[in-house]
């Protein structure tokens, strides 16, 4: 992995850029859901809306828990990674769509997850999506680590599991699109160290 490639804490100014590339990892998933989260005559975007949630204290998943990378001077990428506590057996889904998610996320209590791994399409294939993950496998400390991530997202899939991950669950996704692309979320988990 080239030295090119520096990784940094994100400050809340980052949170344009963590928007940009969570709904980039997440395939529109994202930015769905902040749509949904707009309420009627709001002036906001989808997009202004993830910014908003994403320049935030309040939760998890926010800027706080992300992780920088930059390559060639510019940023490259992002992970967002957390302790999936306990809390997350009382939530239920608000939207059909997030009912397979949430009930994936239940199934790894207590490990580390990451929430967001994503790395800009001009700069993919050049280690910076290992070298992310490689960070936020460090930082579960001896907890174990998960993720989840589309069934056809082959190139995901195999960064996966080059790095230890097996798939232990799948869930039919719901389309949040009538003409939406069928397919399953994958639950990947790597064990403690």
């Amino acid at each position: 992995m080239g030295s090119f490639v520096s990784l940094r804490s994100p400050t809340r100014e980052d949170a344009t850029e963590l928007a940009l590339l969570t709904d980039i990892a997440s395939h529109g998933f994202a930015s769905w859901l902040w749509l949904s989260e707009l309420g009627n005559g709001s002036g906001d975007t989808p997009m202004e809306r993830g910014r908003q949630k994403l320049r935030g204290d309040q939760g998890q998943g926010n800027w706080n828990d992300a992780v920088i990378a930059e390559a060639y001077g510019e940023i490259a990428g992002a992970a967002i990674g957390y302790g999936l506590g306990e809390g997350i057996r009382n939530i239920e889904a608000d939207r059909p769509a997030l009912k397979p998610v949430i009930d994936l996320q239940k199934m790894v209590v207590g490990s580390w997850f990451i929430g967001t791994l994503g790395v800009y399409s001009h700069l993919r294939g050049i280690g910076i999506g290992q070298r992310l993950l490689k960070d936020q496998i460090e930082r579960a400390g001896n907890a174990a680590v998960s993720l989840i991530t589309a069934g056809y997202n082959e190139a995901a899939l195999s960064l996966y599991k080059k790095n230890g991950f097996s798939e232990s669950a799948r869930a039919d996704a719901v389309a949040f699109f009538e003409n939406g692309r069928k397919h399953e979320w994958v639950l990947l988990t790597r064990d403690a160290r």
